[in-house]
């Protein structure tokens, strides 16, 4: 079944959508990642992001590469599900899958004015590929805190646990 989904876009419609709000002056946030089961790790680092600007546009990665990141029993949810859920929120614009290992393609093309991750990433653990295409872009890296004890591979942990007593 197809979710109905009007924030899940292309590349091609969020660049196009980007360049409206660039010229209606807002700010745009660009964050990433797998987002399998939303916790509140997740929506604390969404909703922190979505304060950096005026729009949060969130890339998730795409099932295949979440298998090859995660391992073969990731992603929980698929693509089309976890794009649904993150459209729901009120903090997220739009949301675009990325296909490729990495989000270079991306940022190029949506030049964001702000890059957000989680705390547990540094300056240092950010891909050279994609920082180079952020500082190209001239977009802010920014870094928000992370919510130790939050992970989507302990909550499955949890719900295994759960469903064994």
């Amino acid at each position: 079944m197809k979710l109905p989904n009007p924030k899940l876009l292309s590349l091609g419609d969020a660049v196009a959508v980007r360049e409206s709000w660039r010229t209606a002056g807002r700010r745009v946030v660009l964050t990433n990642g797998v987002f399998d089961l939303l916790h509140t790790g997740h929506l604390y680092a969404l909703q922190a992001a979505r304060a950096l600007g005026d729009v949060l546009v969130v890339a998730i990665n795409a099932d295949a590469s979440v298998r090859a990141i995660k391992g073969p029993t990731r992603p929980v949810q698929g693509e089309q599900e976890r794009a649904y859920a993150l459209g729901a929120l009120a903090c997220v614009d739009a949301v675009v899958v990325f296909r490729e290992p990495r989000l270079t393609a991306e940022i190029r093309a949506l030049k964001p004015d702000v890059y957000c991750k989680a705390g547990d990433y540094t300056l240092d653990t950010l891909n050279p590929e994609e920082r180079a295409a952020l500082e190209q872009a001239g977009a802010k890296i920014a870094f928000v805190p992370f919510l130790p004890g939050f992970s989507t591979t302990a909550l499955i942990a949890k719900i295994k646990a759960a469903g064994e007593v």
